[in-house]
């Protein structure tokens, strides 16, 4: 098992994390409030950008193929190597279904 350091850019919060376990998870363990929903790789709710590294996340099926090389669900996503994520970054793919008027981090109702 490896263990791998997760930066989130903006807020100071660094966590560890093992290949064999999921960011979500780890973020809940450590108590650093990442938002989600459904954990299962479908609402988007966890979505993160990456902005340095490599996570792998087979079960990700909300996300395009090219949306997860930028992008992690962190329910599905685990660590292939240290990374830096910007949460609350969605893709350009569902922008048109934030709600209106809200600002990252905010998914529109169904």
């Amino acid at each position: 098992m490896t263990e791998y350091t997760i930066e989130f850019v903006g807020t100071g919060e660094t966590i560890t994390c093992s290949d064999k376990e999921t960011i979500l998870s780890r973020c809940l363990e450590t108590g650093i409030a990442q938002e989600y929903s459904c954990r299962v790789g479908m609402c988007l709710a966890c979505t993160a950008e990456i902005l340095e590294g490599e996570v792998t996340q087979p079960a990700a099926r909300g996300l395009t193929d090219e949306e997860a090389e930028n992008y992690a669900l962190t329910c599905m996503a685990r660590p292939q190597s240290d990374l830096k994520l910007e949460r609350g970054k969605y893709p350009p793919s569902i922008e048109g279904d934030l709600a209106g008027g809200a600002t990252d981090g905010a998914v529109a109702d169904d």
